[in-house]
């Protein structure tokens, strides 16, 4: 286990030992409504926090503490230039939690940031977390390899990786309905895409090659939590067969639930649902 020691650097930011500042939201129900109950937040590969929302209010108005974190260079945390790497972002994580003091979290991570969620686990152990959640996530492992051979050809990750080099904004205008699904607004869609636009170029970078070079077949066996993971088959960008099927066998009593026809941007697609497991699933007795 590895100790953090983060501090308060102002109001709405956590300083890292490393002098990185995360922005954070914290939003507290009400003392006739609060349960006891912390929520933390992952965000997704190229969104902030606030990609949570539509979660985080709902949750809030029924009585948990919600907080959400900018990973480092998305948001209005810091742009560093570096520690993309999953060690680093799990530092971060700790940071925000040990920073604010928080026990008995149920920890909620959506696609990249169910890899972050899961490090932090087995680099700072399980004494502040009672449950996980993996929202769409991209365990175990993404990329083709040898002994991966069903994984996601090299050439559609450096297509992906031209794109990013050469117009970002067109993939993102191209690739942002598939995404939300048919039943998301294009107000919702532009939201999301316009924050996606607000990330650092490099941190997009970074972050994609930790996303493609990830590999959590044996880190899954260790997570000693009760976790629950939640994936819809429409799911293109973390085909449910190579993640979350295989994620919920590796990890010891999960507990998969798949949403029949959701995409990848599950947060927006099926929203209340989601959020109503997450409530569930948070309320659960250890």
């Amino acid at each position: 286990m590895n100790a953090i020691h983060a501090s308060i650097a102002r109001p709405g930011f956590i300083a890292t030992p490393g002098g990185v500042e995360l922005f954070y939201r914290d939003w507290r129900p009400d003392s006739a409504s609060a349960n006891g109950k912390t929520i933390v937040f992952v965000p997704s590969y190229s969104l902030p926090g606030d990609m949570w929302a539509y979660q985080m209010l709902p949750l809030t108005q029924h009585g948990f503490r919600c907080i959400a974190y900018d990973r480092r260079g998305h948001g209005r945390s810091t742009d560093p230039g570096s520690g993309y790497d999953y060690d680093t972002l799990a530092d971060d994580l700790a940071a925000v939690i040990e920073a604010l003091d928080l026990s008995d979290i149920t920890l909620v991570g959506y696609s990249m940031g169910g890899a972050e969620a899961v490090r932090y686990l087995t680099r700072h152990g399980r004494a502040r977390v009672a449950r996980l959640a993996l929202i769409a996530s991209t365990l175990p492992m993404l990329a083709q390899t040898p002994d991966h051979p069903e994984g996601i050809d090299h050439a559609y990750i450096e297509a992906f990786r031209h794109d990013l080099l050469n117009d970002y904004p067109q993939w993102l205008a191209e690739n942002a309905c598939p995404f939300a699904g048919p039943d998301v607004s294009q107000a919702m869609i532009d939201w999301i895409r316009e924050m996606a636009l607000r990330t650092s170029h490099h941190a997009l970078f970074a972050c994609n090659e930790t996303v493609s070079n990830g590999d959590f077949r044996d880190e899954l066996r260790d997570i000693d939590v009760p976790t629950l993971i939640v994936q819809g088959d429409h799911d293109l960008s973390s085909p449910l067969e190579l993640t979350s099927q295989r994620t919920a066998r590796l990890i010891p009593h999960a507990r998969l639930v798949v949403y029949e026809g959701a995409p990848h941007g599950i947060f927006l697609s099926d929203a209340a649902r989601l959020t109503a497991d997450i409530a569930a699933f948070a309320s659960t007795s250890m």
